[in-house]
């Protein structure tokens, strides 16, 4: 089945410990859109200035993306944000953020787009994340992201928007921020309350969890010993699960639990390089072989412990 992904495209200037780039291919859309398109067909809706070149949708046409509804202003510039990470790779410093035809973004959605069966609301305001769930009333999974920033200064609007979609994929401090509750499984239970189907909170180098109504599972990240650039892992893992959810024709907890695991194959590829780089490059073994990884990482034999007794 399809899947549309509606969120930013855009240029990133990153500086890591492990070196630097000027500028390159970045946004929600664009590494969520990477990550998805290994497992289905993707619809992406986002925005570019005039500065969008052949380069940047060569990416795009190489893993088969509709670019259809990426709008283009010739006389405008694409979002552009800079950020700098220390060896404490959970914490991005921003040096600069211009939103340029971002700001402006209003989502127009072709026919193709509306008729996903799968949609993913990347991190925009919530009330064009509300906008687009409207315009896509047949969609049977719908997931979205938001951000810090969305629940200091709008937090009513994005409760109204997570009632109207079956999952959302935030991070941990936004499940606190969002709950006002200290501990995670309390927080999900809340957000669960406003009538998900699943809540998936991603833990940066711990891994993710989901929270359904009839479990809980959790998968580590996968050990790397060089992690050069963490930006769009969010986006990578989002794209990960939801692709591999619209590859198939039922969303069970079984399949959740799945598409959790190659969420995170997803994002461990995403860190290994910087920007999109890395997931540009990849291919079908690679990921396969490391979802293996996954498997036997995860696994421990049934034998319940036996107290050993003494004459």
């Amino acid at each position: 089945m399809s899947l549309t992904v509606v969120g930013s495209v855009a240029f990133d200037a990153l500086e890591t410990p492990f070196g630097k780039r000027d500028k390159i291919l970045g946004g929600a859309a664009t590494h969520f859109g990477l990550s998805a398109s290994f497992f289905t067909q993707v619809n992406a809706v986002g925005v570019v200035g005039g500065d969008f070149g052949d380069e940047e949708w060569a990416v795009f046409k190489r893993h088969n993306i509709n670019t259809d509804d990426i709008q283009i202003v010739p006389d405008g510039k694409t979002f552009f944000w800079k950020g700098r990470y220390e060896y404490d790779m959970n914490v991005a410093h921003t040096l600069d953020t211009q939103l340029n035809v971002f700001e402006t973004f209003a989502p127009k959605l072709s026919e193709n787009s509306k008729s996903a069966k799968f949609l993913f609301l990347a991190n925009i305001l919530p009330a064009l994340q509300k906008q687009v769930r409207q315009q896509v009333p047949d969609a049977e999974f719908v997931a979205l992201d938001t951000m810090n920033l969305w629940l200091e200064i709008m937090k009513d609007d994005v409760i109204e928007t997570i009632k109207m979609v079956d999952c959302i994929i935030i991070n941990d401090a936004e499940a606190r921020q969002l709950t006002e509750e200290p501990n995670l499984h309390k927080a999900a239970k809340k957000i669960m309350d406003y009538g998900l189907r699943a809540v998936v909170i991603k833990r940066g180098e711990y891994g993710a969890t989901l929270f359904t109504k009839d479990g809980y599972f959790a998968v580590p990240a996968y050990p790397l010993e060089s992690v050069f650039d963490p930006t769009g892992a969010g986006d990578t893992f989002a794209g990960g699960f939801m692709g591999y959810l619209a590859a198939h024709k039922e969303v069970t907890d079984a399949t959740l639990r799945r598409a959790m695991v190659y969420g995170s194959v997803m994002a461990s590829f995403n860190v290994e390089k910087f920007g999109t780089e890395r997931v540009d490059a990849l291919d079908y073994p690679e990921i396969n072989e490391r979802f293996k990884a996954f498997k036997t990482m995860t696994h421990f034999d049934d034998i319940p412990f036996e107290r050993a007794t003494t004459a």
